[in-house]
């Protein structure tokens, strides 16, 4: 008996890849976005224009709300809401400061400004030729209005001639140094004219009054001349007599002077409320009384206004 040959047959099977778990992942994603877009859909359907504005504020602006959004952008009454909960790195800290610390600390500030003005002028008068040589005429200190700076008469050595207006060369120069420092500065500035007690007769309804004026006038244009601004110039003042340098000799020679003051802001703002408009209501001094109108009434309707009036007299003024 022949022996059969033993035939294997070999079944090959080819077994897909394994895929993993990936697909998961990337299914979880799409049915996230896909439940948050829906979500924003309801949202969008039940949200009123205010809380819409408000979402839009805080996606355009979401740190500062510039746009009129707020912390919780949507607000649906115990729905979804947005709260920040979160306590920032660095807490932040608001200091308040009252209005009278500020002030104080102004006033400090500017009295430092007004002591390194003074310092300066004082290297200025040292170092420069011109004020060197009339430096005993220069008076320099602190008041409460500001650093006040006075040019004063010396004997043979006046800042004007006698009853005139017009300044002397070299009070001129004066002026024109001590404005190349006055000019560099914000303040504005106060410049004052003071005389003697000695009456002045040069010129009929002429006093001391428009002759301290007039002086005062004339260190203004100088001061403009030589640097300082138009706008610095706060108030020109004539005060005749009235205010002696030297009480015990009135017609001292240094009771004749230019005061020029650098002005603090306290003493700028008093200057502009008393010259300014008051609320209260003015007096009209023109304004007829009742009476009057009464009467110029009855006059109107009797017909009296008619009656021709007597021509004046030659040389009579009838007003």
């Amino acid at each position: 008996m022949e022996e059969q040959p033993i035939i294997i047959k070999r079944k090959k099977v080819v077994a897909g890849g394994h895929h993993g778990g990936s697909w998961k992942v990337a299914f979880a994603d799409f049915a996230t976005a896909m439940m948050a877009f829906f979500l924003v859909l309801w949202l969008t359907a039940t949200a009123s224009p205010e809380q819409k504005r408000a979402v839009e504020g805080y996606f355009k602006d979401p740190v500062g709300f510039t746009e009129g959004g707020s912390p919780n952008p949507v607000d649906l009454e115990g729905s979804a809401s947005v709260v920040n909960e979160a306590s920032p790195d660095i807490e932040s800290s608001q200091i308040q400061i009252e209005d009278e610390v500020v002030d104080e600390l102004s006033e400090t500030l500017e009295q430092r400004r007004m002591q390194e003005l003074f310092q300066e002028l004082k290297d200025r008068i040292e170092q420069n030729q011109t004020l060197q040589e009339f430096k005993d005429q220069l008076l320099i200190d602190i008041t409460d209005e500001g650093l006040r700076i006075q040019i004063v008469d010396r004997s043979g050595r006046p800042m004007f001639d006698s009853g005139r207006a017009e300044l002397k060369y070299y009070s001129q120069d004066i002026l024109f140094e001590l404005a190349k420092t006055l000019g560099s500065v914000n303040n504005k500035l106060s410049i004052t004219g003071h005389t003697d007690s000695t009456p002045f007769s040069g010129r009929p309804g002429y006093t001391n009054w428009e002759l301290s004026a007039d002086r005062a006038n004339t260190a203004r244009r100088a001061l403009v001349a030589g640097g300082v601004r138009q706008q610095q110039i706060a108030r020109v003042v004539g005060l005749s007599d009235s205010v002696l340098f030297d009480k015990e000799d009135p017609n001292a020679p240094v009771n004749r002077r230019i005061s020029i003051i650098v002005l603090n802001k306290k003493t700028v703002d008093n200057i502009q409320s008393s010259a300014g408009q008051s609320d209260e209501p003015l007096i009209d001094l023109t304004q007829p009384t009742e009476a009057e109108q009464e009467a110029a009434r009855e006059r109107l309707e009797s017909g009296e206004w008619l009656q021709e009036q007597e021509e004046p007299a030659p040389g009579e003024l009838n007003w």
